[in-house]
This record gives structure tokens, sequence and C-alpha cells, in this order.
């Protein structure tokens, strides 16, 4: 979703800076490490800068792969807990300099 959520800004700006986390209160997303993402207008461009297209990555069900690129997931370890997947938005009124 995380990844998903940045392409689409992509292409249809959001007014000023954004972060957008996508986790699973467990601490695990899938049969992975990771427990989501929290990428920003910066996350594409650091994947590709990686050598990976963030679109491929996507349909390929790669998300963790090129957020991994990115510098971009979200890593807690196992919480105990398993209450839902969390998404958040947070958004600052203007870009910053």
């Amino acid at each position: 979703m995380a990844l998903a959520f940045a392409l689409l800004c992509e292409a249809d700006p959001l007014p000023g800076d954004w972060v957008f986390l996508s986790g699973g209160t467990d601490g695990r997303d899938g049969p992975t490490d990771a427990a989501g993402g929290v990428v920003d207008a910066g996350t594409l461009g650091r994947t590709r800068q990686a050598g990976l297209d963030p679109a491929g990555e996507l349909a390929e069900n790669n998300s963790n792969v090129a957020l991994g690129a990115a510098e971009d997931l979200l890593v807690t370890g196992p919480t105990g807990t398993n209450v839902a997947d969390l998404q958040v938005l947070l958004l600052s009124g203007e870009p910053a300099d």
C-alpha cells in the first residue's frame, strides 16, 4: 500500500510535504521481516537511484525490495499484538524550502 501511495502521489502530487505509513501492528507484513513501509515524496527517486522501477516492482509484488532499496521499510520486530493494519498520512501546509 505504501509503494502504491507513493506512485499515486507522483502522478497527482499532494500540496506540501507528506509522509505516509502503512504497517501491521504485529510487526510483520506477510512473509517478510518488515511491518510495512514509510514513504515520502523522495521514495520513488531513491528506488530509481538504486536501479529499480517502482511501478514494475509493485506489479510483481516486490514492494519489499523497492522500499528496502529506498531505505523506507518499517522494521519493528514482533510486537506481540495483532490489532490491525494501520495507515497514517501526515501533511504539511506548505512545501519545505
